[in-house]
């Protein structure tokens, strides 16, 4: 057998190990070259894409890894309705209210609104297959990160792609993910964010605090997975009916 295909299984024996992946229904496809390890299929939700390409480039031997996984979509849906529900979720949160807005496929986007003021932005948003791409620039990275969880919490989305670039370039640190975490969360009308405390160590996540079911739990933390450059979501959220 091929060294790479050797160094694959070394791959999925490493995955395999995390329960919360689930690949015996939902298999994912390696291939290796060059140090550059490929991770592609289906899986069944934003925690098992992260922490699938996480504990592929923990393997020694991992360069990089090019994520090719997408989510199962919880609700079907054509990329025509995605392209409406994502265009509808950016063009009417306020934080976002004065960007320049356009919103298509890969033959091409229509405007949908100018910027109108300040701070200045522009958000492109493309749908393909599922997969949303944001391009454009955004003033902060709790813009980018918004933008990409708004996109995110449209059902039918299998991945998002958040190329938004932040003009002027800002540094992120742990406290800017827990301002986004905390942001989503505040957004998010299922979730008390109220009762839930956030802290965030080197790109890990932890929630605590108490909600009223095991539902609210989970959503919680699939919030808190969708923030772009979180790694890691320790939920200590306690359920007390």
């Amino acid at each position: 057998m091929p060294e790479s295909e050797e160094f694959c299984d070394v791959v999925e024996a490493a995955l395999a190990r995390d329960l919360r992946l689930n690949l015996q229904r939902y298999p994912v496809r390696l291939t290796f070259r060059d140090g550059i390890l490929t991770v592609e299929g289906e899986v069944e939700h934003i925690a098992a894409k992260k922490l699938a390409v996480e504990r592929a480039a923990a393997v020694p031997g991992v360069v990089g890894v090019v994520d090719r996984l997408w989510v199962a979509p919880s609700v079907p849906m054509s990329d025509e309705a995605i392209r409406d529900h994502v265009r509808d979720a950016l063009y009417q949160e306020p934080a976002l209210a004065t960007f320049a807005l356009n919103v298509g496929n890969q033959k091409g986007v229509e405007p949908v609104r100018p910027a109108t003021g300040e701070p200045f932005g522009v958000i492109e948003a493309v749908v393909e297959d599922g997969v949303v791409t944001l391009d454009g620039q955004v003033p902060s990275l709790s813009h980018k990160r918004l933008a990409g969880v708004l996109a995110w919490w449209v059902p039918g989305v299998r991945d998002v792609v958040n190329g938004l670039a932040v003009e002027p370039p800002q540094a992120d640190n742990d406290d800017v993910i827990t301002d986004a975490v905390r942001l989503v969360l505040d957004k998010d009308r299922f979730v008390p964010a109220e009762q839930i405390r956030v802290r965030t160590h080197q790109r890990v996540v932890m929630l605590e605090g108490v909600v009223l079911s095991d539902s609210i739990k989970e959503m919680a933390e699939f919030d808190a997975w969708y923030v772009f450059g979180v790694d890691e979501v320790d939920n200590q959220l306690v359920v007390q009916l």
